[in-house]
């Protein structure tokens, strides 16, 4: 009877101190993101060794289908008043939640921060300290963002007299390699083997747009996707696809498998494609590129930022820019940015152990970084979110010869302006 009773006390003990335990005093921070396979893997990772570091914050993620889902999810979150602590966002999002007032200025949480210093707000790449400043107020901040690059076959290079170790620097040297690269070969499916392919990308004309000289909005904010350099810009796309016929058209990520099956020598995607690469063997010598220039360097960054949303609770939001920090020094970012190729947010990573580690091993990747020195971003103005799609459908008309560069154009500036308008309304 004696040991029975000390059984339950001690069971009794052990519960109590059971619950102890499982009550957490962590602040706990919902976070909606839309990165999934191999990104998704490492964001997660990273989450679970924040929580691990420190005993005051949990961040609890909340994977989202796809970057379109994650918008649908969080109008309807916002519209119920339960919208998450902190969720990717794109720019022109942001837009409208500083309109519906349900996102927490970062600079007001900065000047609070005593921690984070006018050097730290510095280290920060200017196009992505620009892109996420709305009138003069940061209102999110950048996370995992990108820039356009090439992929190569070196093989191929090799085997048809090219330098494996140089890719073309100007449009007109990449549409000599595209043609070089371009002849019959009945071994492949196709009976050809291809320089390149393009699929109908709006991220790529913009990129060609600022490199022929051109932008997306003039300086009275009205669309000039339709100037000279717009329709160069198309011109030179179209030219190589009917002219040249060097280039085929591609849908979504046809133009990545036939590079890795051989069809095609060059590949141009997002500098993250290559990780999606990875998953499968690679069975030859890759290599990396910069995106061939014209009359400027310039080209456009893209990728998700983060938002912090109004709670009421400002120790949450406190907690969830805590996060969004340690996600964002100097380390962590270069090391987001060596396991995904997604870009480095802060300069100092450049200089980081992690990323010289990576570029002694890929030395032609800092031609990808070096990118960002002369990068520009994309209109924030919410009717350009729409505005992209429309393009994306003028563009697909110009790449399928069913109207000239200068007609899509025409109808995509025109869409834009009405969008514009719209907005403004």
């Amino acid at each position: 009877m004696r040991n029975r009773i000390i059984v339950i006390i001690l069971a009794a003990l052990l519960l109590s101190s059971c619950g102890k335990v499982l009550t957490s005093k962590k602040t706990k921070v919902s976070f909606w993101h839309g990165l999934s396979g191999p990104l998704g893997d490492t964001l997660n990772e990273m989450i679970m060794e924040f929580n691990r570091s420190q005993d005051e914050i949990e961040v609890v993620a909340n994977p989202i289908s796809s970057y379109s889902a994650l918008s649908q999810k969080l109008m309807a979150s916002i519209q119920a008043k339960k919208q998450p602590d902190i969720a990717q966002v794109f720019e022109s999002w942001t837009s409208k939640y500083i309109e519906s007032d349900v996102i927490v200025s970062i600079s007001d949480l900065i000047a609070e921060d005593d921690d984070f210093t006018d050097e730290d707000l510095a280290d920060i790449y200017p196009v992505f300290r620009d892109s996420n400043t709305f009138e003069g107020v940061i209102y999110s901040f950048p996370f995992n963002k990108s820039v356009r690059a090439y992929f190569y076959n070196k093989d191929d290079f090799y085997r048809n007299g090219l330098d494996p170790d140089y890719f073309p620097k100007t449009w007109e040297e990449f549409r000599k390699y595209a043609n070089l690269l371009t002849y019959k070969d009945e071994k492949r499916s196709k009976g050809q083997h291809y320089g390149t392919n393009f699929n109908v990308n709006e991220w790529q004309f913009v990129n060609l747009l600022h490199q022929a000289g051109g932008e997306v909005l003039d300086s009275q904010g009205k669309p000039a996707i339709n100037s000279p350099e717009g329709v160069e810009a198309l011109s030179y796309i179209t030219d190589m696809m009917y002219k040249d016929k060097s280039v085929y058209l591609v849908q979504e990520y046809d133009g990545q498998n036939d590079f890795m099956a051989g069809i095609a020598s060059m590949y141009e995607g997002s500098s993250v494609s290559i990780t999606h690469m990875r998953q499968q063997p690679i069975n030859f010598n890759i290599g990396y590129a910069a995106l061939p220039t014209h009359r400027t360097k310039q080209s456009a960054v893209s990728g998700a930022n983060i938002v912090i949303f109004k709670s009421g609770d400002r120790k949450r939001e406190k907690a969830a820019w805590e996060f969004v920090k340690w996600f964002t020094d100097t380390d962590q970012t270069a090391r987001f940015s060596v396991a995904t190729s997604y870009m480095p947010v802060r300069k100092s990573a450049m200089s980081s152990q992690i990323i010289q580690d990576f570029l002694v091993d890929n030395p032609q990747f800092k031609g990808i970084y070096d990118q960002l020195e002369d990068a520009v971003f994309e209109p924030q103005t919410g009717a350009w979110f729409k505005a992209r799609v429309e393009l994306k459908n003028y563009l697909e008309y110009a790449m399928r010869n069913e109207m000239s560069p200068k007609e899509a154009l025409d109808g995509a500036a025109k869409k834009f302006a009405e969008l514009i308008s719209a907005e403004k309304r």
